[in-house]
């Protein structure tokens, strides 16, 4: 299998490796709404707007606040639920032992039939993409449609693993090589993103092409439970949605990444139609210009995409 220098790859190593960070700072935005009666364990939600429902899941480390310009955009048309998994941002709860991905879908497919939303459409970027897949195929027509913002059925493949049980062994070494790291004291604090400089941000990684998304993200991982982005790292690798895809029928539109700086245009077309071969309703669509965060890199874009999306 070929290497590819690629955003994605790029960003699981430097989720992997850069995410360990204690739950220091304060987040960026306070709760703007009051979730239906459901009280999920795994997770918080906000709702906002009125109108058709759509369901947000944020990715790997990553608050609700990602979705707060879509929710935004769409709060005049539709009521928007910003699901947040506990520990990404907020306290962990019970996601600070044992697995956190699959129950995580589960409770989500319980929040969703509680709350009257089936058959709503559900977005999801990075982890928040493959939890979607899961729910689609674990509970067929709960979800109406899916968009699926630069996530992989199997992450293993950018790591040149064609299954769980050759890439499981490094997600164990990551796992444990993330929880082994010392808690600073004091806690780092989260850096003025109007302010930032390219070469500060430089330091950052390599999720978003831009200074200020660099920072958003580094700000958020400060925030992140390192618990449960260990663990939750380690759920999505071991995760292979590849042989359930035939099963999700429901319309599935994935939207990657592609930036020249990383990957040509053909590389990632190639990475993402293979991934996704045997999808029976999928749609594939670049963001040119973008890193890992569209929504931070290419905001109109994005925007567009997922006004198409719902039919705006």
């Amino acid at each position: 299998m070929t290497t590819i220098k690629s955003f994605t790859a790029l960003a699981a190593v430097a989720l992997s490796l850069g995410l360990a960070s204690p739950a220091a700072a304060q987040a960026e935005a306070s709760p703007r709404g009051a979730a239906p009666a459901f009280a999920p364990q795994r997770f918080t939600v906000e709702t906002i707007g009125s109108g058709p429902d759509v369901v947000l899941i944020p990715g790997l480390s990553t608050p609700r606040d990602v979705w707060y310009p879509t929710a935004d955009q769409l709060k005049a048309t539709h009521r928007v639920h910003l699901v947040q998994l506990r520990g990404f941002g907020d306290d962990a709860g019970v996601n600070a032992e044992g697995e956190v991905l699959a129950p995580f879908v589960a409770e989500l497919a319980a929040y969703m039939t509680a709350a009257g939303i089936e058959g709503a459409p559900v977005i999801g970027h990075s982890m928040g993409g493959l939890a979607a897949l899961m729910l689609a195929a674990d509970h067929p027509g709960l979800a109406g449609k899916l968009l699926i913002v630069d996530a992989l059925p199997f992450i293993g493949t950018i790591f040149g693993s064609d299954s769980v049980a050759e890439v499981e062994p490094r997600a164990a070494r990551m796992r444990a090589t993330m929880l082994a790291q010392p808690m600073p004291d004091p806690a780092p604090q989260p850096r003025d993103c109007d302010t930032i400089s390219a070469a500060e941000a430089a330091t950052m990684g390599n999720l978003s092409n831009t200074a200020r998304g660099l920072c958003r993200i580094g700000n958020w991982m400060l925030r992140a439970d390192p618990r449960v982005v260990a663990q939750a790292m380690y759920d999505d690798f071991v995760t292979d949605m590849r042989p359930r895809l035939g099963e999700i029928t429901v319309p599935v539109d994935v939207l990657y990444a592609q930036d020249d700086r990383a990957v040509t245009a053909d590389m990632a077309a190639a990475l993402y139609g293979t991934a996704y071969q045997g999808t029976p309703n999928v749609t594939l669509t670049p963001a040119k210009g973008s890193y890992h965060f569209i929504m931070l890199d290419q905001p109109a874009f994005f925007a567009e995409q997922v006004a198409a999306f719902l039919g705006d």
